[in-house]
């Protein structure tokens, strides 16, 4: 007995711990303005990058960047938030994120969006110690490659097109179609005819307004372009109102912003509305809470798109690793975010290929920062 407490003793006295977290406030920039409904538009927005030192010297990355007025969310609150939990993290094993997450989300209630960056660090540590690529530790690879779908900005129909075609030619084959930027039902009609004509038949095209149509709106679009075997995305603000219009118009729906914990997808099912779902890390507090959420849907049915709001490298390279230890026959796309901002922060991390995307190979999100590209850091947390 005396030898087993030696030893766990010891474990206890080297085990690793979370010595400082370093916060940096990039500025991304689009390479086109994104402009979505409701005025709602990314051009140059702030995205945080964490990395969270450890005691035996293997850093942690993390990032979460929040698209104005989209989300209960902002990049300036990620910081304080983290002062806040500091008490909990700083001292913390980072082994196993779900456990240290559990006490983090006792300290602080809410606030998914700045608890997801530090849970993305602690899954690349966990990664590191293991010397596996996270897909390894979330389930297993089971895609080689992933398949992107490509989001036009709600700009002139006729210019979405010459969007949609050129990223065809690239070999996209799921374009997403931003639509209500000027609150014109006939405009948004012809953005989904123009681009379905653009593509021809077969490639998956679905409309998306981000909850700013009414149901009326939302309702004579669909009705309007049901012959162009168009997919709804998240037309309204509420899950009945979005029920309502795929009942009213017959067209398969996905939903986005009201997907972000067990209650909203199992209220989505029991609707009738959730064809295909969004799982945002941000949305929802990072891989930990969206590792649940993707087991879920696997009961529930919908396709998966495993994705985040907006960032760079670090994030694309973290909803990779989960999307690739998804069924294939579950995963409806990802999306490579990484590829609509400057400057990349890893110039060696995944790019798109034909349409496709693949994770890192390397342990942990297998994606590291290039320190002269964050520039200084907006706080040191010890």
């Amino acid at each position: 007995m005396q030898l087993f407490e030696s030893i766990a003793n010891e474990g206890a006295a080297t085990a690793m711990r979370i010595t400082r977290l370093v916060v940096w406030q990039v500025p991304l920039t689009s390479y086109v303005p994104y402009h979505m409904a409701d005025k709602k538009t990314c051009d140059t927005v702030t995205s945080i990058l964490l990395r969270v030192d450890t005691s035996e010297g293997i850093s942690g990355w993390g990032e979460v960047c929040p698209i104005p007025h989209y989300l209960p969310a902002y990049a300036e609150g990620v910081r304080p938030a983290l002062e806040y939990l500091a008490p909990v993290i700083i001292g913390a094993d980072p082994i196993g994120p779900e456990a240290l997450m559990s006490r983090v989300d006792s300290w602080l209630q809410g606030h998914a969006y700045a608890k997801s960056a530090l849970d993305l660090a602690l899954w690349d540590i966990t990664g590191k110690v293991a010397k596996l690529p996270l897909y390894a530790l979330l389930g297993g690879r089971q895609m080689a490659r992933i398949p992107l779908y490509h989001s036009i900005t709600c700009i002139a129909p006729d210019e979405m097109a010459v969007i949609a075609r050129e990223a065809q030619a690239d070999g996209m084959t799921q374009f997403q179609v931003k639509l209500g930027a000027d609150i014109n039902w006939e405009a948004d009609v012809a953005r989904l005819r123009l681009v379905r004509e653009a593509v021809g038949m077969g490639p998956l095209v679905y409309g998306d307004w981000n909850c700013a149509a009414s149901r009326l709106d939302a309702t004579r679009v669909g009705k309007a372009v049901a012959a162009y075997d168009i997919m709804l995305e998240q037309p309204c603000a509420t899950l009945e109102e979005c029920a309502a219009v795929r009942a009213a118009t017959g067209l398969p729906m996905k939903i986005d912003e009201n997907a972000h914990d067990t209650a909203s997808l199992l209220r989505a099912y029991d609707l009738g509305c959730m064809d295909a779902v969004a799982l945002k890390l941000s949305k929802s507090g990072g891989l930990s809470a969206v590792r649940r959420l993707r087991d879920l849907c696997l009961h529930l049915g919908p396709q998966m798109c495993i994705e985040d709001t907006w960032g760079s490298d670090v994030t694309t390279g973290a909803i990779l690793h989960l999307a690739a230890s998804t069924p294939s026959s579950r995963i409806m796309n990802t999306c490579d975010l990484s590829g609509y901002v400057t400057p990349r922060l890893d110039t060696h991390a995944p790019n798109r290929n034909s349409g496709h995307i693949a994770p890192p190979e390397a342990p942990g999100i297998g994606v590291n920062p290039d320190a002269e590209r964050l520039g200084q850091p907006a706080a040191i947390i010890s």
